[in-house]
């Protein structure tokens, strides 16, 4: 499981809205030099708000401002990167064997091309709609990080 500390900034009936700072692997990459992303990465860590559903736990034990930690499974994580990106390219793809078998010009395949992935992507929208409160799916609240008091 990936894990992943956050602050709740703000609480719902079914799930929190958890802001994490999104870090950069960029200090690790033998590429940093003519890599587009760590020039981007060194203007400063962006913040990205994830809705973490809460299953059987009571939303009033958080208030704004917790400190969570929460955690996604990796095979969800590798799972859905492969389908939001091969959906769209399959699509794509066979929209344009099809206009290839049809012997469409060059501008009606193009457009065939642009149509399929279209389509790619709404399927991948409306699989995320049908599985967004799928509890398998979602990220989990594992702990709340109580402040170090000092002795």
């Amino acid at each position: 499981m990936i894990l992943e500390v956050g602050r709740i900034v703000a609480i719902e009936q079914r799930g929190l809205w958890v802001e994490t700072i999104q870090q950069s692997a960029c200090n690790s990459c033998r590429a940093q030099k003519g890599c587009g992303h760590s020039l981007v990465a060194k203007f400063g860590a962006s913040a990205s708000r994830i809705w973490v559903m809460l299953d059987e736990r009571d939303n009033s034990r958080y208030s704004l401002g917790d400190e969570v930690r929460i955690g996604v499974p990796e095979d969800v994580i590798a799972r859905g990167a492969l389908f939001i990106y091969m959906v769209p390219l399959l699509s794509m793809l066979a929209a344009v064997f099809i206009a290839h078998l049809q012997a469409m010009s060059e501008g009606a395949s193009l457009m065939y091309a642009v149509v399929g992935l279209a389509f790619g992507a709404s399927v991948v929208r409306w699989r995320s709609y049908q599985t967004r409160f799928d509890s398998r799916l979602q990220p989990v609240v594992v702990d709340n990080l109580q402040p170090l008091k000092l002795l």
